[in-house]
């Protein structure tokens, strides 16, 4: 029978560090579940309170107004805007029935970008009429393995609005368009690289917007100063980027498009969008922010009282926060929140209130609305491509659409390589790591358990990576070595398993019993010297849930809050560098170990840690392409500029690398004349 004392040691320990887990069984939880569910949360609230708090005149927002829409701009992957080329705006044909003809078009947001779609207007026109731009959600139309485009699905609202007196465009999204593009990138293909070049979807049909008003605006049967926008659930989230970065929108109707983090990000419906509903959050917005520069125009949020995907209570809240906004405007009558009865559904109550807002707000219309929105056209009837373009583009939209910065040529001066050195540095610190703690916490170090045989001394130590954040670190102190160098070894999920093998009768049993494989990677470096293991969140003992679906969603939950799973890995091991520093273990300051992905992200700590001696990095990757993931990061620099960086403070050692792709260190640090070794590398 265990004593008391070892037996209140094992039930910290397995509070701690994942019991369930480490002994291999499948949890009902995974250990780091719950302290995750806390800390999205946390970081939610925090960013929930701080949405255009400061916000106190109407002054005051005025002078900020322009600079929030150039960092929605940015966000949206807009930033600098493309150049707005030729359109080549071609009608294809059309059809005429009951008073209405539907022109089948299509132009060319960007050269080789087709926007396809249907535009409605009455047949007998004697004069410029009202506009509105109908942005499609998610209906997809395909008939024996070709798409008709989701254009086809939202037809009765085109042909009510051309019953009605108005010309109405209604485009094709990138996903469910005519030429199949991609808005899943991370939804469903593991697409982590879109992150590093900044780049969203949304941007895409962000920019087809702008370009579809800039051809209405060459139609002489259109009213340039009465232009509208609306459309549902994906059209939704559409009109309101198009509202807030375009003031040519007059009147705007997003239906079922818009709530709050606190709903994605804390109450999970994040895990029914793709990924053309979030921009890329750097500058850590709450969705109410987009939905304020809006203000003062005419804006009708309009939902359902049990739409699954966008809840009623963050759309309340939403409208409050926007609320606000308009009063200082003193334009509270601009503003309306209509909540109908249903769930996420193009009910007929929505589209009448629709109607009824444009109708009021750009032909100055209050009669009531007899006339219902029917479908009355076949898919082929509305078809714009009887053969796709062979010179389009769509379908790799995301490649090219947000540029990576070109590859860096080697400094050959002082001057040059300072120059380019903080330009990079301040690229990361305001366009990458942003959504690090902007104050650090006490670490707040506790021992948990010591023990001493005649080998060694172990001791796991817990301490705050930040709020919400506690984390472990193992210590082997070997009891007679000479070498007083002590080492930081970064461990991912193989390494932990190994780790586990390694001290399965070292540490307590319930640290146990993990299976080595033939794979996996002995850690212990250098077991004549102190080690310092180190498990980033969601790792080992405090792992998710294992489930890849739910693995997929937690990382997309971090880049709404501005964040990536590997960017706060980063902040955890400069925490882990400062603990280490804390404890005293040694007089010198420590070397880093990692391998493959962990060996990226110690690199990046190394350059914000300055208390780093050397690093030997095992398989460092070459391009971020392959990870780490971090917001925007390929816009500015790759790992060997960030590689390079380290290397003017401390050595860098890589193993099991080919040489080439480091071409621009080495070449560095000979042109600059660093002195020997700074960079060594050692092929494969």
């Amino acid at each position: 029978m265990r004593s008391p004392k070892t037996l209140v040691l094992s039930l910290i320990l397995a509070t701690c560090f994942g019991r369930s887990y480490l002994s291999g069984n499948c949890p009902a939880a995974a250990p780091g579940d719950a302290m995750l569910a806390k800390y999205f949360r946390a970081e939610t609230i925090a960013l929930q309170q701080q949405s255009l708090s400061d916000i106190r005149s109407l002054d005051h927002w005025t002078n900020k107004r322009s600079a929030y829409r150039e960092q929605l701009q940015e966000m949206l992957g807009l930033s600098p805007l493309p150049s707005k080329t030729d359109l080549k705006p071609t009608i294809t044909g059309s059809t005429s029935r009951d008073g209405i003809v539907v022109e089948r078009l299509h132009f060319q947001s960007r050269p080789g970008l087709y926007v396809t779609g249907n535009l409605y207007r009455p047949a007998q026109v004697s004069e410029r009429l009202p506009a509105i731009l109908y942005v499609c959600g998610h209906g997809r139309v395909t008939i024996d393995g070709v798409s008709y485009g989701n254009k086809v699905h939202y037809q009765h609202h085109g042909a009510w609005f051309a019953r009605n007196g108005y010309i109405c465009l209604t485009i094709d999204s990138v996903q469910l368009g005519e030429i199949a593009g991609v808005h899943h990138g991370t939804y469903r293909y593991d697409m982590w690289w879109w992150l590093n070049r900044g780049y969203t979807p949304a941007g895409v049909e962000a920019w087809n917007c702008i370009r579809a008003l800039d051809y209405l605006e060459t139609r002489p049967d259109v009213d340039p100063n009465r232009l509208g926008v609306t459309g549902r659930s994906g059209g939704g989230i559409y009109s309101w980027w198009l509202t807030a970065l375009d003031d040519r929108i007059a009147a705007t109707v997003p239906v079922a498009g818009i709530t709050d983090l606190m709903n994605y990000v804390v109450d999970g419906v994040i895990e029914g969008h793709c990924d053309c509903m979030f921009m890329v959050n750097t500058y850590r917005w709450d969705y109410p922010h987009v939905a304020a520069l809006v203000a003062p125009r005419p804006l009708l949020i309009s939902n359902t009282d049990r739409d699954n995907i966008f809840p009623l209570d963050g759309v309340v809240r939403t409208h409050q926060v926007v609320k606000r906004i308009y009063s200082l405007h003193d334009a509270a009558d601009q503003l309306a929140l209509n909540i109908s009865s249903g769930p996420h559904q193009d009910t007929q109550e929505l589209r009448i209130n629709a109607f009824r807002w444009l109708n009021h707000h750009l032909r100055q219309d209050k009669t009531l609305i007899t006339d219902v929105a029917t479908k009355c056209f076949e898919p082929d009837e509305l078809k714009v491509f009887a053969e796709l373009p062979t010179d389009e583009r769509n379908h790799n939209v995301h490649e090219w659409f947000v540029a990576a910065a070109p590859p860096a040529k080697p400094p050959t001066t002082e001057s040059d390589w300072k120059q380019m050195r903080d330009a990079w540095k301040t690229a990361l610190d305001q366009r990458v790591f942003r959504g690090w703690p902007q104050q650090q916490i006490p670490l707040n170090a506790e021992c948990v358990f010591s023990t001493r045989d005649s080998q060694s001394t172990r001791s796991v130590f817990q301490f705050d990576s930040q709020n919400a954040v506690r984390l472990p670190v193992y210590v082997v102190q070997p009891n007679q070595t000479a070498d007083s160098k002590i080492v930081l070894q970064v461990l991912d999920e193989s390494g932990w398993q190994a780790f586990l093998a390694r001290y399965a009768n070292r540490f307590p049993q319930n640290l146990t019993t993990a299976t080595e494989t033939a794979a996996s990677p002995d850690p212990i470096a250098n077991p004549e010297r102190t080690t310092v293991y180190v498990v980033p969140r969601g790792i080992g003992p405090t792992a998710w849930n294992p489930n890849p679906k739910k693995q997929k969603q937690i990382r997309r939950r971090f880049y709404l809050l501005g964040q990536t799973r590997d960017t706060m890995r980063i902040w955890d091991l400069r925490r882990a560098i400062q603990l280490t520093h804390a404890l005293k273990l040694s007089q010198e300051a420590p070397f880093i170990q990692a391998d493959k992905g962990m060996a990226a992200l110690a690199l990046y700590a190394a350059l914000y840690e300055p208390g780093v001696q050397q690093l030997n990095l095992s398989r460092l990757p070459t391009s971020h392409r392959a990870g780490p993931y971090l917001l925007n990061v390929q816009r500015f620099l790759e790992l060997p500029q960030v590689l390079t960086m380290v290397a003017e403070r401390c050595a860098v050692t890589l193993h099991d690398v080919d040489a080439d792709p480091w071409r621009f260190s080495t070449e560095s640090q000979s042109n600059l004349q660093w002195p020997a070794k700074r960079v060594t590398i050692h092929g494969r």
